[in-house]
């Protein structure tokens, strides 16, 4: 029996673009009061934080030494600062030339206070750096820590290195634990200059701890580019984590409105938080745990979201293996707006909003020369939003609305199968009557 496949080839396309058609999504916009003017963003801050060792006169860098390359690199950089950045240039190893440990691992200076850039008088400051001393790299990230202090804009330390920290300890990666756990939001970016393999790993290490990058660069275009792109993003706008701290039970928990917080987590630890929904919103969270060092595989993340009096409502959870730095999970759960149903109600006729317990936890392990203080960074995002008319289906699955696309899809999967096979037998029927 022969039959034709361009009917069957007609019916798929056109069910194709009907499912097509139904999953586009709409594009809402909204009126956020999203345009607001650049001048009333708070400022940015960077900090430059260049290695000026004895080790930075090595010549492999394009022809040139390691030096010079930076500087050349420096001039491109501050020639591109964009407004709204407030830079500043620290130095560390670029003054003491001796074999004192104790005086080499105090060598680092602010070069240009972090502020309004002059560009003459920067490229002037930086035109005069020799390679000098040791590597005090911990010193010199508490010292940008504090070059960057004060204000509300978005804070990054640029660092410049060649080699590894010659003044430990402090060890420059629990420095930018340290940092992380202030709750202050800086960001250290990590470059190495044609760095070796123990280079490489303190480098990444530290920018890992303050969710920061490291970049390898073996040529003076990778470097000003580099340096160059990582202070127009300080630039731009971004939400800011509000620091907070979690209680050990919900009693004691702290209320969470709408917003971006940041905490620090111990290992299989539990914290808890306390959000207010009102009938008629719906509760959506979500939380990120990363681990800033060395863990051992197999871990997971649970959010649950719980009553006061310990009742689950709903649960969020996400299991790893080590093959990623982050990992997240997040919940919905919607409270029906009962104020019309006879329930009880404020002397204003609506229902008080419920008191929901947000419990955050980990199965984080370390080896046991793994540093478990600080905690691990967690990052925990509250929204409140409008509930769906059914909110069953939205806490059940998650889909909301979407239901009514996958039964859309069902129906007309089931018609059209229904019709394509009358079509056959009829066919079929026909083929053998002749």
């Amino acid at each position: 029996m022969i039959i034709s496949k361009r009917p069957a080839v007609a019916a798929c396309a056109l069910l194709a673009a009907l499912t097509f058609g139904l999953l586009t999504p709409t594009t809402a916009l909204a009126d956020d009061g999203s345009d607001a003017t650049a001048a009333d963003a708070p400022t940015a801050k960077v900090d430059l934080v260049l290695d000026v060792s004895g080790s930075m006169s090595t010549r492999d860098i394009d022809g040139q030494t390691r030096m010079t390359a930076a500087k050349q690199a420096f001039d491109q950089v501050l020639d591109g600062v964009p407004q709204g950045v407030d830079l500043g240039i620290r130095t560390l190893g670029a003054t003491y030339p001796g074999k004192s440990l104790k005086l080499g691992c105090k060598d680092t200076k602010r070069l240009y206070p972090v502020g309004p850039l002059d560009r003459e008088e920067a490229k002037t400051a930086v035109g005069t750096l020799e390679p000098t001393g040791w590597t005090p790299i911990g010193p010199a990230l508490l010292a940008a820590a504090d070059d960057l202090s004060g204000g509300d804009g978005s804070r990054r330390i640029v660092l410049i290195s060649d080699g590894e920290d010659t003044c430990s300890p402090p060890d420059p990666c629990d420095v930018a634990r340290e940092i992380a756990a202030k709750g202050i939001h800086l960001t250290i970016d990590t470059l190495g200059l044609v760095p070796d393999a123990k280079t490489q790993a303190q480098l990444s290490c530290i920018a890992e701890a303050t969710g920061g990058t490291y970049t390898s660069v073996k040529h003076r275009s990778e470097l000003s580019g580099r340096v160059g792109q990582l202070v127009h993003r300080a630039a731009d706008p971004a939400a800011t984590p509000v620091a907070t701290s979690g209680a050990d039970d919900c009693s004691t928990a702290p209320e969470l409105k709408p917003g971006l917080y940041s905490d620090r987590e111990q290992f299989a630890q539990h914290r808890w938080y306390r959000v207010a929904v009102a009938p008629g919103q719906e509760l959506r969270a979500s939380v990120s745990v990363a681990d800033d060092r060395p863990v051992n595989p197999d871990y997971g993340v649970l959010l649950r979201a719980v009553t006061t009096h310990g009742r689950e409502i709903v649960r969020g959870q996400e299991a790893g293996s080590g093959r990623t730095d982050v990992i997240s999970t997040g919940l919905r759960y919607p409270k029906p707006d009962t104020s019309s149903s006879g329930s009880s109600s404020g002397d204003d006729g609506t229902a008080p909003a419920e008191t929901v317990c947000l419990e955050v936890s980990n199965s984080y392990s370390a080896p046991a020369s793994v540093k478990t203080s600080p905690g691990l960074p967690v990052e925990l995002a509250v929204n409140l939003v409008d509930a769906p008319h059914d909110a069953s289906d939205a806490a059940a699955f998650g889909l909301g609305r979407g239901w009514w696309l996958i039964g859309t899809l069902i129906v007309v999967g089931f018609v059209a199968g229904i019709l394509w096979g009358w079509a056959s037998r009829w066919r079929i029927a026909i083929w053998r009557s002749n």
